[in-house]
């Protein structure tokens, strides 16, 4: 298959071996395995033997980088500590979850922003028990937060109801005439 005088490379020049499209040949013909050596045999599908290995195990580690043994984390820094398996602040007890406050202005407030605050505090005290310190003091934070903001918009809410009623009251007073006995 010939493209013409088309010069070395560019645009629409044919590539070594052949045209395109073409695979390079094989040993048995297209999507055919090559024979795998040691003992395994040739079918399809088959793993060839690694150094032993098998499925599910990790490299061994170095020294260095975050190649420790099973159930290592990586180092981080900063805050309470961040990783798992850091040692607590000193006190050793958990941020405050401000569950109660979550609660009441989620039944009292606003609906959504109770919510998020719900789950931020339900938060804390999981990741403090997984050893995530600095997760647990930015969960806690941000429930104090949410459930702040639950509480202005409920205020804001409330007072709008008071004023909707309190004008609705004054204009069917003012419309109702009044008995002149």
């Amino acid at each position: 298959m010939s493209y013409g005088n088309q010069g070395d490379g560019g645009y629409g020049s044919q590539p070594p071996g052949g045209g395109y499209g073409q695979q390079p040949p094989s040993s048995g013909g297209y999507g055919q395995q090559p024979p795998s050596g040691g003992g395994y045999g040739g079918g399809y599908g088959q793993q060839p033997p690694s150094g032993g290995g098998g499925y599910g195990q990790q490299p061994p580690s170095g020294g260095g980088g975050y190649g420790g043994g099973y159930g290592q984390q990586p180092p981080s820094g900063g805050g309470y500590g961040g990783g798992y398996g850091q040692q607590p602040p000193a006190g050793g007890n958990p941020p405050d979850n401000h569950l109660v406050a979550a609660i009441l202005t989620l039944v009292f407030c606003c609906l959504p922003l109770g919510i998020v605050s719900l789950v931020k505090s339900l938060q804390v005290n999981s990741k403090w028990q997984v050893g995530d310190y600095q997760g647990a003091a930015l969960a806690s934070e941000e429930a104090k937060t949410w459930w702040k903001r639950s509480l202005i918009a409920g205020i804001i809410w409330w007072v709008l109801v008071i004023l909707f009623y309190v004008v609705v009251f004054v204009l069917l007073a003012a419309s109702v005439p009044s008995s002149g006995y």
